[in-house]
């Protein structure tokens, strides 16, 4: 059965289910039911069979004495404990990305590159059974990682998706798509061919991770006269720890990950207005 199938992520559990155990401390463990097998820790073990045909959110005592919560992984659980072969998008920059993007169901999106596949999983959920993502990856093995990753939450063989080993820049093949995700080291390189592709209107995003890609990808928009004004920013994500009456901010927190920028693409041949605003002082140079 594959986990597009909604019994896969509601209902009782069911051998092949993915099931995230949750200590009293807070630690994670991540298995997958069989019949027949048993989870083992150094505070004893206990049967998968316990837990099958049991609903979510139900306990399982070890035969140490230790308690597990029972819940299926969600996606943002499930992406920072799988496999990498690259870093991932945060599940906080995914987030970002689908709304801040427009990911909407039934859009034809071009992603590159895929990384481990975190980006990929939210792009097939918000594009949804009408849409489609096809992801480009110029590594042969983070695109085997990817592919095991995305397979193993969203479903052998998924319809929606295809993934292509290569480099966007000369083997981009499709022809219009509504929306382009960008996640490489020189997005700058792939400005003309996705303008070539992308639709009036349609979005094309970047994620990048230093100042200086940033400048350089902003800069090579505007040159363009292709896009709209880039918007970019960061996202900063802090918990809060939250006892009683100790109500105050966590000491750690997700900081800088990356940055993103957004744009839209002109009509052909229609430039964007100029900019108005003064530049700041030394933006230019000398």
């Amino acid at each position: 059965m594959s986990t597009t199938d909604s019994t896969h992520r509601t209902g009782p559990l069911g051998p092949g289910d993915q099931v995230q155990l949750t200590d009293p401390k807070g630690r994670h463990h991540t298995i997958t039911l069989e019949h027949g097998k048993r989870f083992h820790t150094h505070k004893g073990s206990f049967a998968h069979d316990e837990l099958i045909g049991q609903p979510e959110g139900t306990v399982v005592t070890s035969t140490g004495g230790a308690t597990y919560l029972v819940l299926r992984p969600l996606l943002p659980d499930y992406v920072l404990a799988m496999p990498r072969g690259a870093a991932v998008v945060y599940p906080k920059d995914s987030a970002q990305i689908i709304t801040m993007a427009d990911i909407f169901p039934g859009a034809r999106v071009v992603e590159a590159g895929v990384g481990s596949g975190a980006l990929t999983m939210s792009l097939l959920r918000a594009v949804g059974p009408g849409g489609s993502v096809h992801s480009y990856e110029r590594r042969a093995d983070f695109a085997e990682v990817a592919e095991r990753n995305v397979h193993r939450f969203i479903g052998d063989d998924h319809p929606q998706w295809r993934l292509t080993v290569g480099d966007l820049a000369e083997d981009l093949a499709d022809e219009p798509v509504d929306r382009v995700v960008l996640d490489m080291l020189a997005p700058w390189e792939c400005v003309d061919r996705v303008a070539g592709v992308l639709v009036p209107g349609g979005v094309l995003c970047c994620y990048v991770a230093t100042t200086t890609q940033l400048s350089r990808v902003v800069e090579t928009l505007r040159e363009s006269e292709m896009f709209t004004e880039p918007a970019s920013w960061e996202t900063m994500m802090r918990t809060w720890h939250v006892e009683g009456l100790a109500v105050r901010p966590d000491h750690r927190m997700v900081g800088h990950t990356g940055f993103l920028v957004t744009t839209r693409r002109m009509a052909p041949g229609v430039a964007p207005p100029r900019r108005k605003r003064r530049p700041a002082p030394g933006a230019q140079g000398d």
